[in-house]
């Protein structure tokens, strides 16, 4: 039986045979042939209202790419551009302007980008119930930019105490989470909203451009770009606006709700049994909601091995930018900073997405082998854990140059001998220095000095041209010492000074000077640091310099000015500088090595960024794709949405093995790469087993199963009743 509901007359159900084909044909008569009649669901209220006309966008240049594209691909660019220029050195600031540790500041890194990737759940909510995709964008951009402008405020160094900083940093990096995490899921399910149903083939390709743009502003990322996102709001005129459709995000929790609650009511063997757990919901919801849901969980179950792939990749921001300041980081012409080691990826990016795109897939489609969305993801995932295999390996060699970790009643000594012969140094029961130490020798490795207990006074015993001098020194555990054995007034005298436990952070250099003048001197070095050094082999305390050469110094004395030269200071060394005396206008110098300088070149951390950049085009790209041409019209940001999620617990995960699992470096590296290869195993089974499938399609078999559950009836509605 046909049942018609003209628009805006809806008309009772009634079953006549004959009369009602009669009544359909006198219908008939009176409308026009544009009359267009749309199907129902079964159990479904037939639609209210007029039917929005989506407008067509103009073309480019005659393609089948709408304008309004560009606006949304120049936005992206934007937003990138500032979001990758504030987060490239947040590691770098937490360390230098917070002095926090490494550790804490790889979990608050971490933590704030598990932020950003849990608030597309926001966003999706925002737009699809709410206020739709482009107003959600525009608002959020608005909180994003105040977050910028609230976060450089926090950083400005003479605005009250790091209290105040730290607060005023943390309340701008969640409004930029808040925003830029809020808008993440309606960016690209907007763009591909702007594409008719028959240009699919442009729409995938959309995504390559898209995650191009976010390549392109990270490359090149400033901190004051957000003011550029005016550029958005300039094509609002060209867009395909999809009204929000309620809250999709509630119906979906409370449609799976119920289907639970019901299934687990009706446990009894004489109870029917179900084709899916989820038609346990069709009392209350509609198939086409419950169908839409299928489809959505399929893709959700698929994601849930995906955030270890994340967990490795967003450590490039992290422990591979602090792995990069203790490499030795001069190219020749530039000095590289660790930080801007991060520009390579979006670099390869740029260069993959063309290469994989125009060359690399389609010959692998010329070899016959089908190359499947799940295959390039699992490819990625491989490359991400090579990329990680290749760092633990750069930090093994970077460790070869660090300080031995100290363990409790334990400490190094060396020895420095200023005087003009040879001493022989020995320890109360220790069994060290066997050969005597040579006037000026450069000192050989730290040697370990075990204690019984937490500080020991021992006993020194300095032989020297034949004499024989005590001196008793306390040593405290887990400290590095320097042993001074000089001349004073023609005897023999020492001193035991502490040295730098570690390696000093972020490549910097360390200096300190003794001074074997017998009057104070005070140093000018490359006239910004002012030191003071007391007369008789007195030690100042170590200064940090960035990388460099230092020529230019002054040495004023009693004396005079003269000119101070101490040469290259170089990548993460530490340095003892002795002033030995004054002659022929210039002040004479002795320079140790006391830790020696980063000798890993920051060029080996290339070949760990190739794979992975390679790894990210293969798999986040693809999986931004699959996920919406996996997703029904109705809940593309909620799919969106649930894709970005898996950032967020990448990063979480992250966050819990930098606090509760410290480990070495290296080790951890072996951990993320191990996990993940068992992951992308787990992930290629279950996309062994996953049908793809077009949304449509389903929608469509849907449709038929329901026509005949109500007796063939078959509902129509009219959308035009003009005469």
């Amino acid at each position: 039986m046909l049942e018609i509901f003209p628009v805006n007359s809806p008309q009772p159900h009634s079953m006549v045979g004959d009369k009602a084909r009669g009544e359909m044909n006198a219908f008939q008569r009176n409308e026009s042939k544009e009359t267009l009649f749309t199907f129902i669901s079964a159990g479904d209220d037939p639609p209210k209202g007029d039917f929005p006309v989506q407008k067509k966008s103009p073309k480019l240049c005659g393609s089948n790419y709408p304008l309004s594209i560009a606006f949304i691909v120049v936005n992206e660019f934007c937003e990138r551009f500032s979001y990758y220029g504030m987060r490239a050195v947040l590691t770098l600031y937490f360390l230098s302007f917070f002095h926090w540790d490494e550790n804490l500041s790889t979990a608050v890194y971490h933590a704030f980008s598990a932020l950003c990737y849990f608030t597309p759940v926001v966003g999706a909510i925002m737009a699809d119930s709410w206020l739709g995709k482009y107003r959600t964008i525009i608002y959020l951009s608005i909180v994003y930019v105040a977050g910028h402008l609230i976060k450089s405020v926090g950083a400005i160094p003479s605005l009250g105490n790091q209290v105040v900083h730290v607060i005023l940093s943390m309340v701008g990096l969640f409004l930029i989470a808040l925003g830029t995490g809020g808008i993440k899921p309606c960016v690209s399910a907007f763009g591909g909203d702007q594409f008719e149903e028959e240009h699919t083939s442009e729409r995938s390709k959309f995504f390559s451009i898209f995650y191009l743009s976010i390549n392109a502003g990270s490359l090149i990322s400033t901190f004051v770009t957000p003011v550029l996102r005016v550029v958005f709001i300039a094509g609002s005129g060209l867009y395909r606006k999809t009204p929000p459709q309620g809250n999709i995000l509630l119906e979906v929790c409370k449609c799976i709700g119920f289907a639970i609650k019901n299934r687990l009511k009706n446990r009894s063997s004489q109870i029917p049994k179900r084709d899916h757990w989820l038609d346990w919901a069709s009392e209350k919801y509609s198939k086409q909601l419950i169908g839409e849901i299928k489809m959505v969980t399929r893709v959700l179950f698929l994601f849930i091995p995906l955030p270890m792939f994340w967990a490795l990749f967003d450590q490039q921001g992290s422990r591979w930018t602090l792995q990069a300041t203790k490499m030795n980081a001069d190219f020749g012409i530039y000095v590289l900073q660790p930080d801007q080691m991060q520009f390579l990826n979006p670099l390869l990016i740029l260069v993959f997405i063309p290469i994989f795109d125009l060359g690399l897939y389609p010959l692998i489609n010329m070899c016959k082998f089908n190359f499947t969305p799940i295959r390039k993801m699992a490819t990625g995932m491989i490359l991400a854990g090579m990329a990680f295999g290749l760092a633990a390996i750069v930090e093994v060699k970077i460790n070869e140059t660090d300080m031995p970790r100290l363990v409790p009643e334990e400490s190094l000594i060396r020895v420095l001998n200023l005087a003009k012969n040879p001493v022989q140094v020995t320890i109360q029961d220790k069994d060290l220095f066997q050969q005597p130490v040579e006037a000026f020798q450069n000192p050989a490795e730290y040697s370990k000095l075990l204690l019984n207990g937490e500080q020991q006074s021992l006993s020194f015993t300095l032989q020297y041209q034949g004499l024989s001098l005590p001196f008793n020194y306390t040593m405290k555990e887990k400290l590095v010492y320097s042993l001074i054995v000089f001349e004073a007034e023609g005897d023999l005298s020492s001193r035991l000074i502490t040295d730098l436990e570690a390696k000093p952070e972020n490549g910097l250099a360390a200096v300190r000077f003794i001074n074997g003048l017998n009057q104070d001197v005070n140093l000018t070095i490359d006239s910004k640091w002012f030191i003071a050094v007391q007369r008789n082999y007195s030690a100042s305390e170590y200064s940090l310099l960035e990388r460099d050469k230092y020529n230019n110094g002054k040495c004023i004395t009693e004396m005079g000015e003269f000119p101070l030269e101490l040469g290259l200071l170089d990548f993460g060394a530490s340095y003892t500088i002795v002033i030995t005396n004054v002659s022929g206008g210039a002040v004479k110098t002795w320079k140790s090595e006391d830790i020696k300088a980063n000798n890993v070149h920051m060029a080996w951390q290339l070949p760990q960024y190739l794979l992975i950049s390679a790894g990210e085009v293969m798999f986040s790209i693809t999986g931004l794709a699959f996920s919406y041409s996996q997703s029904p019209a109705s809940m593309k940001s909620v799919l969106q949405a649930g894709w970005l999620l898996t950032v967020a617990v990448g990063n979480t995960f992250v966050l819990v093995v930098a606090q509760t699992a410290p480990m070495a470096q290296w080790a951890e590296f072996v951990l993320f790469t191990v996990l993940l290869f068992a992951v992308c195993i787990i992930f290629s089974v279950m996309g062994y087993f996953y049908v793809s499938v077009d949304p449509e399609d389903l929608e469509e078999k849907e449709e038929k199963r329901e026509t005949p559950s109500r007796g063939n009836m078959i509902s129509l509605v009219t959308q035009k009743t003009k005469l």
